[in-house]
């Protein structure tokens, strides 16, 4: 007798592939993510950080000025 095509030809069990291991961790925090991405990228990061200071200043400032201009 002949066995089927699909039947393995060998005794030997074939060999599953392994699962990908299981992570009981939770996946990282976007906090977490942002301070490893800003530690990575030192001057990006205070350059914006530097951006977003000077800008805020210049809007307090001029909202002061216009107060101040169209109160006295």
């Amino acid at each position: 007798m002949t066995q089927p095509p699909s039947a393995p030809t060998s005794e030997e069990p074939v060999a599953e592939t392994p699962t990908a291991p299981t992570n009981n961790a939770p996946p990282p925090s976007y906090v977490k993510l942002a301070m490893r991405n800003m530690v990575r990228k030192r001057a990006t990061s205070l350059f914006h950080f530097a951006l977003t200071a000077a800008g805020l200043l210049g809007v307090l400032v001029g909202l002061a000025f216009v107060d101040r201009y169209f109160n006295s």
